[in-house]
């Protein structure tokens, strides 16, 4: 039986209700009353800090940040401390990688693929680093990945730079990374891409990496 996937598109929400919908949903998939999902949408500002995350890497108290009208959440992704907000397309494939897909590394290089083969749709030539996660254009990253996994079903997952205001990365330090920029399509191409193109995008790229049914 070929594996299907359901792909929904939520607009922009608060980094709560993403929260929510995914925990409703691994357990559901873990379950298996639900089939594969991806869940694409944009959050409203948020600063995420990753299982991994120091201190030392938010630059602001956490009420100071409030204070300029920024959430800020502890999470159980892996990774450091990152920012989420309009212009940044977040996916969260909630996915049973079983049997045939128990490979966590190999999930994050096809999350890695997803956003490298979305940023040529649009002309632009992303890579990998060897020893990061993520896609990188010229040496700044343009799509971060922090991941979670519970029972082989998929949490959490990526985010695309768009059009995104990077000012807020310069209230952290992205990823923990002290010497790497991060950059956003719309500085990369001209004219710069719309969201909508770029969503249908990253949509197509998750069906072919993961070779679900067209």
């Amino acid at each position: 039986m070929p594996r299907l996937l359901t792909i929904r598109r939520l607009g922009t929400i608060s980094y709560a209700d993403g929260l929510a919908l995914q925990a409703d949903l691994v357990q559901q998939r873990q379950r298996q009353l639900v089939p594969d999902t991806l869940l694409l949408l944009e959050h409203r500002p948020v600063f995420t800090l990753g299982r991994n995350a120091r201190a030392a890497n938010v630059l602001l108290p956490v009420e100071a940040l409030r204070s300029r009208g920024f959430d800020v959440f502890d999470t159980g992704r892996g990774g450091d401390v990152t920012y989420h907000g309009p212009g940044q397309i977040v996916g969260y494939p909630i996915i049973d990688l079983a049997p045939d897909r128990c490979d966590v590394h190999r999930y994050v290089r096809d999350l890695e693929e997803v956003m490298i083969r979305a940023c040529a749709d649009f002309g632009v030539r992303a890579e990998r680093i060897a020893g990061l996660t993520g896609a990188w254009v010229a040496g700044a990253k343009v799509g971060a990945i922090g991941v979670r996994i519970s029972r082989w079903v998929t949490s959490h997952g990526f985010a695309l730079n768009v059009t995104t205001d990077l000012a807020p990365f310069k209230l952290i330090v992205p990823c923990g990374l002290r010497d790497k920029p991060v950059t956003r399509l719309a500085d990369l191409t001209s004219p710069p891409p719309s969201i909508e193109d770029v969503y249908e995008s990253l949509a197509r790229q998750v069906v072919a990496v993961f070779d679900y049914p067209q």
